[in-house]
């Protein structure tokens, strides 16, 4: 073999040995990558998961049925089927939400005006202006019915 020959292959080798570390290199930042966003996307659903409650069905008055159907049409993207709450807005049918803590003002003026946020990490909740305050008669029967069928009473705060 000549020299030239010799030298040829000594540089293939070291091209062959500089892609595959490369190769390694680009494979480990994968999957530090990888398990970096599977760590972030982990923390985030702990942390958005909500709260969410189990609720017991209630007999309807016709006034409850009624606020049940604005409320699934206006409310429960958010706080739930039957208020029980999501990832994205608390339960209603929850003892914060008692009569004696949260009067039925509070949630005409919630509905009108939105909602700074307090008892719960969801954040703010803006108006819902295409919600009247007869719609908003309703919803609150609905979920005062719930409520007391779930134990929920008046309490003195």
């Amino acid at each position: 073999m000549t020299k030239r020959t010799v030298k040829r292959q000594e540089q293939r080798r070291e091209l062959r040995r500089r892609k595959q570390l490369i190769l390694a290199g680009a494979l480990g930042l994968a999957a530090l990558v990888a398990v970096a966003l599977l760590a972030y996307f982990a923390m985030l659903e702990d942390e958005s998961a909500g709260v969410t409650v189990e609720v017991l069905p209630a007999e309807l008055s016709v006034e409850g049925q009624l606020g049940e159907a604005l409320f699934k049409v206006n409310c429960q993207a958010c706080h739930g089927p039957n208020a029980a709450g999501t990832k994205l807005g608390p339960p209603l049918i929850h003892d914060i939400y008692n009569p004696g803590h949260h009067s039925d003002e509070a949630f005409y003026l919630a509905a009108a005006t939105g909602v700074r946020q307090h008892h719960w990490p969801y954040g703010d909740m803006p108006a819902q202006p295409q919600v009247t305050r007869e719609d908003v008669t309703l919803i609150i029967r609905f979920v005062r019915e719930l409520q007391e069928a779930n134990g929920i009473v008046r309490k003195a705060y």
